[in-house]
């Protein structure tokens, strides 16, 4: 498979990037029927999909992804969906939602460091408030004595 990104894998593992694959043991689905209208049918049919993945019970992530996911989306990660009436898609976009908070999580903010004006822009910035200073003084004179 070449797809790039987060993805399922055809044996329910997740990818989240090369070296993380969390396996299927690891995620926890739980099927449940899907709420709002549609008559008796979905309100027996078990349809929606919830993926349960316990940051804290897994044994392939790393110390500080593992810190890093709980500070980020907390100590257990949670994606249902219900928008398809049948079971297997809604398991599938379960898990593929699952795997792009994960990666989403997973990736690490670089602080911002302040940049300094440069001399050009000081420069325009100081032209640019004599040019206004100019048009407001010449605004002021109007006396012809």
């Amino acid at each position: 498979m070449a797809t790039r990104g987060p993805h399922v894998q055809d044996d329910g593992s997740l990818y989240i990037r090369s070296r993380l694959h969390i396996p299927a043991s690891e995620v926890q689905l739980r099927v449940t029927t899907s709420g709002g209208p549609g008559g008796q049918h979905a309100n027996r049919a078990l349809t929606r999909v919830v993926a349960t993945f316990d940051v804290e019970t897994s044994l392939v992530l790393s110390e500080s992804e593992r810190a890093l996911l709980i500070e980020k989306v907390g100590p257990v990660v949670r994606s249902s969906s219900s928008r398809f009436r049948a079971q297997s898609q809604n398991r599938s976009a379960a898990l593929e939602h699952l795997a792009m908070k994960i990666a989403t999580a997973l990736v690490r903010q670089t602080p911002r460091r302040p940049s300094r004006p440069t001399k050009a822009s000081k420069v325009r910035r100081v032209d640019e408030k004599k040019a206004r200073g100019r048009v407001k003084e010449q605004r002021r004179r109007t006396n012809d004595d």
